[in-house]
């Protein structure tokens, strides 16, 4: 099997942006496509659309369905075909694969070697990668007809998991559909509204400044949770740090509990999570918010409710400010109000949700083994091995 540099297969087409400040060069017909619309591996439909005068007085070209886009600003490792005939902005190129090149095996190449290009993006702001370096990444070109039994396996492995993780998507939407049924769309007046200080028996961030520093973490002892255990609006464990027992008795005030609220207050904004029933003995950091609850609210509904409650996200949302790095001060999260269903209703709720999460989970682990599956799949292909 030869080795051949992509600059050899393919011919490349730039793009460009006609002048935003006209407006006879916008809001046409004609699909104008940025790192925007990179949401999976085909482009069917754009942000934004041009017109055909602002086509004809600026770099923009019209690039035939059918071509390998890919971006070399900002979201470099990304390719997609473009299913509709478009014009692409100037951080993009439109590939078009010469007659000894599958256009899907192409594609799947580069969604494959994607880090491989990430790496050698430059840049102090916005990240990129020349066109040398574009056309010189090394493609392993088998006969056509072994390219195309490639593609086929690939896409197969590629469609499977994307179906898996539609049903995911779908399982997540549910969640939201049972919180809104029960507690929007039938909230009842006569439920008390109650600020998230007077539902809560402790409130509090975690330490600031010299209290703790990042040359107290140590390899093992006492957790230290920060945002990145918030993911998804999910608990994960993030990177693991972690502090000595006789720091953790000074800081014992800040200690997390088994189905505490934790919010993210500064950075990712708004993200929420429940504090599992195994957790080992933790602290929160001062990015966290953590809500220790009364018994008259149960952690499910008021997760759903920081979550997926509209006002709730709006409040959130608009808030969150800081000139460096967005935050939510917790006068904002003490000052929330939502209406407190009564008890038996937030089980039902809860044991509701338990079940939903029990199937997320495995959806969540066949997506996990699918993802591996294709990768390992890709690293086969392009090695000669599949």
């Amino acid at each position: 099997m030869s080795i051949v540099p992509l600059g050899e297969l393919v011919e490349i087409k730039g793009g460009g942006t006609p002048d935003k400040s006209n407006p006879a060069y916008w809001n046409g017909d004609i699909p104008w496509a940025s790192v925007k619309d990179f949401k999976s591996s085909e482009i069917s439909e754009t942000v934004d659309k041009i017109t055909k005068l602002g086509l004809e007085n600026s770099a923009a070209n019209l690039i035939p369905a059918g071509a390998i886009i890919v971006p070399t600003r900002m979201a470099v490792g990304k390719a997609a075909i473009n299913k509709i005939d478009l014009a692409i902005n100037q951080d993009l190129k439109a590939l078009f694969p010469k007659p000894k090149l599958d256009r899907h095996y192409l594609l799947h190449f580069l969604q494959a070697h994607g880090p491989e290009l990430e790496r050698q993006a430059t840049g102090a702001t916005v990240k990129g990668i020349t066109l040398d370096v574009l056309r010189s990444l090394k493609v392993p070109l088998p006969p056509l007809n072994e390219q195309r039994r490639i593609a086929a396996i690939l896409d197969q492995a590629d469609a499977l998991r994307r179906k898996r993780k539609e049903a995911l998507d779908k399982l997540d939407r549910l969640k939201q559909a049972v919180f809104f049924e029960q507690f929007v769309l039938h909230e009842d007046p006569q439920w008390p509204l109650k600020a998230v200080a007077d539902i809560a028996t402790n409130i509090r961030t975690g330490p600031f400044g010299s209290q703790l520093l990042h040359s107290e973490f140590v390899d093992d002892g006492i957790a230290v949770l920060g945002i990145d255990n918030a993911v998804n609006n999910e608990f994960r464990w993030g990177e693991r740090r972690y502090i000595t027992a006789e720091k953790y008795r000074e800081l014992r005030r800040y200690t997390v509990h088994p189905r505490d609220i934790i919010i993210t207050i500064m950075g990712t904004c708004g993200r929420c999570a429940i504090v599992p029933d195994d957790i080992p003995v933790a602290i929160n950091t001062k990015h966290l918010c953590c809500i220790t609850l009364g018994d008259d609210i149960l952690p499910p509904f008021l997760h759903a409710a920081f979550l997926q409650h509209p006002s709730i996200l709006r409040q959130l949302g608009i808030q969150a400010k800081g000139a460096v790095m967005p935050g939510l001060n917790m006068g904002i999260i003490k000052s929330l109000k939502l209406r407190i269903p009564p008890l038996a209703l937030q089980q039902a709720f809860a044991e509701h949700i338990e079940v939903l999460d029990k199937t997320i989970l495995a959806c969540r682990q066949q997506v996990d083994e699918l993802d591996a599956l294709f990768a390992s799949l890709q690293h086969r292909a392009f090695h000669g091995e599949l």
